[in-house]
Parts: C-alpha cells; structure tokens; sequence
C-alpha cells in the first residue's frame, strides 16, 4: 500500500504534511511520488488556509552582505551601498528568514525591480518586473516568476512597449498591474500594461489621465490603484492624487484628488490584502491609516515609529490588522524589522483602552541588508 506516512492513518499523516514549513515545501515535493501529489493538490492549499497553516510572507528584495557575515564590511549592508540583492522570504509571525535561489542566466537581482504576488489557481507565485541590470544599469523589460513548491523560477514573457523605471506595480487576483514610470528619455509614462501569470501574456492598458513617475501600485479591493508620481516637466514635484482601475470594467476610474498631500512621497503607502480597503502609509513619524473608499482623504494616526525606524524603506500591510515596518534610525544605520499586531486601540481584561504596539523582529546579519521592494505572499 502506498502511503503517504507508513504505520500512520491517512488523515494524521495528511495533517503532518499540512504543517510543512514555507521553505521545506520543495524538499517535501520531492521526498516521494505521494507526497508530491499531496502538495499539488488543491485539496492540500485549501486546507492549509482553513488550518491556519499558510502564513502571510514578506518576500524583499534586500542586498547581500558585501563580505561574509563577520566580515569587516558587514557593517555597510544595512546602509543599502551594495549594489548586489537577492530575494528573501520573511515570516514576521514566526520569524523564520529564508533566501531564495538566484534568478535564471546568473545576472542577479534587477535593481529597482517591483515584486508582485499573484494567485494562480489555488496557489500563489513571485513575481519579478523589470528594474535595472547591475552591471550596465541599463533598464530591463525582463520578467521571472517563482513556484513556491517547486522552489524554481521560469523567465516570464517580457514587459511589453518601451524599457520603463519606477513604474507603479501590483497584483489582483491572476494580474500583475504596471504603470506610469518614465521611459529612456525620462519622460513621465501614462501608459500601462497587465501580466496575466496563468497565461504568460500580457494585455496592454488604457492610458492614465495623467504622467505619474514614482508613483506607488497598490492592490485595493480587488483594484489596482496608483498613487501620487509627478509629470515630466515637474520632477520630484508629487501629485496627491491617485487613479483607480477596476479589471472588471478594464476602466480607469475618476482621477481622486488629496489621496495624499501635494509633495508627499508616496513610496510607504502599502494596503491590507485580499479584498480589504484600508491602506497605511508612513507620516510625520508615525504610522498613518485610512479607508481607501472614503473620499476626505483624511488620514488618522495609529501609531509612533520606534526611533530605530523612523527612516523607513519597506512597509508592508499582511492582514489581520498587522503591519512591518522595515528600516533603520538614519540613514546609513543598521536596518530594523518592527510588527504591528493591531492597528486599532484593543481593550485589556480590566476594561482599559490599549494602544497598538511595535514588536521588533530579530534579524540574522546575513538577512539584515537594505531592502528596496517588498510584496506580501500566502504560503
């Protein structure tokens, strides 16, 4: 009888599977023909969610140590100097850090590339766009996708139209959402495209209203809203506004004005996954919150940043009212990773109000490098 844990009934042995660490998932695809259909299965991913088993991961695009992790040269990984990244997963809950294989054809990570998670079927892969090639830091349309449970990556059909940087990204559903950016010549970009991960195509979007370069990608809703970014003739100068598109109608939607501040910066908006609609970004040193449906654009304060963040690189919304902050105290110094486990004010046992509260994570040397993109993925 082929089972899938000998001398264990079915079940209990389906249950010791279902506890499989995030990066133990490959080695265990691989450990016998059983297990392998097991954790294809999407009986298996259904029932990791129901068990409380697939946790919500960081997945950072964070540079190496320059030498190794007692070098003498440690020390300048977290002032984000090394122009060599990889990818690392992250569990904030667990604190479990794992670096994952290098890219395919051995060029290394894109600087300032963008990460997005996308659900194909009833499993979520890593996706890798475009950013800079690090030897002749010339902008790349290339595209990588990574299977968790093979632990391998494949080249993606490439970002169509003009090589573009610092394009808003994000993932709905099967899509990976970009726009905006500038082009070679550094004129600000309205247009857009969609990655459909299932099909390896992509489908080109309607144009903007308006040029946005650095703007930020944020899924809300099931919608892929941009945020803030300038026009060509006004570099650095941010919008506070922000568009909408709905991938049901394959429409932009009104552009909504005062999302942000005019001149803020919009590289720490992040939002709650799924279908969720708050979003939290980083203002006046504190940690700032508001429901994307609401159109006052008013903003309201959950909670101070630890001093050792205050200048933050990465912030990451993973569900459940919890949010990363990654970064460091100034800049240049050694970066910290803080979770928040609740965002609103919570009720002790005596009836007391109870203010959220930052919690820092450890972070191994080799895991403490500058990050410069985070996603947020189900595994």
């Amino acid at each position: 009888m082929d089972e899938l844990i000998p001398g264990l009934p079915e079940e209990v042995a389906r249950e010791c599977l279902l506890r499989v660490g995030f990066d133990r998932l490959p080695a265990a695809r691989g450990t016998s023909r059983r297990w392998k259909e097991e954790v294809e299965s999407p009986l298996y991913h259904r029932l990791r969610r129901a068990r409380g088993m697939a946790r919500p991961l960081l997945a950072l695009a964070q540079a190496e140590p320059p030498m190794a992790a007692e070098g003498p040269a440690h020390k300048y990984a977290g002032a984000g100097l090394s122009t060599s990244y990889r990818l690392v997963l992250h569990d904030p809950a667990g604190g479990g850090w794992a670096a994952l294989p290098p890219l395919p054809g051995g060029g290394g990570l894109p600087l300032f590339c963008q990460l997005a998670a996308v659900a194909c079927g009833d499993r979520q892969r890593l996706v890798v766009v475009g950013g800079w090639n690090t030897e002749t830091w010339a902008p790349t349309n290339a595209v990588y996708v990574y299977d968790f449970l093979s632990g391998a990556w494949r080249s993606g059909a490439a970002l169509p139209g003009s090589r573009r940087s610092f394009f808003a990204c994000a993932a709905a559903g099967r899509w990976v959402f970009v726009a905006g950016g500038h082009d070679e010549e550094k004129n600000a970009l309205r247009s857009g495209a969609a990655y459909d991960a299932e099909a390896d195509v992509w489908v080109t979007l309607p144009d903007m209203a308006r040029e946005r370069d650095e703007a930020r990608g944020l899924c809300v809703g099931g919608r892929f809203v941009v945020v803030g970014g300038y026009r060509t003739g006004a570099q650095g100068w941010f919008v506070g506004s922000a568009e909408t598109f709905d991938p049901t109608a394959w429409a932009w939607g009104p552009v909504q004005e005062r999302m942000l501040d005019e001149r803020t910066c919009p590289r720490t908006c992040c939002a709650a996954p799924a279908a969720a609609t708050q979003m939290y970004m980083v203002r006046d040193g504190q940690l700032a919150a508001r429901d994307a449906t609401e159109n006052d654009g008013a903003w309201r304060p959950v909670a101070s940043l630890p001093e050792d963040v205050r200048t933050v690189t990465a912030l990451a919304a993973i569900g459940d009212g919890r949010v990363v902050a990654i970064g460091a105290g100034s800049r240049g110094s050694e970066q910290a990773v803080y979770l928040l486990t609740n965002t609103e004010y919570g009720e002790s046992n005596n009836g007391v109000a109870v203010a959220p509260s930052w919690e820092r994570v450890p972070a191994p040397p080799e895991f403490a490098g500058h990050v410069h993109a985070t996603c947020c993925v189900q595994v």
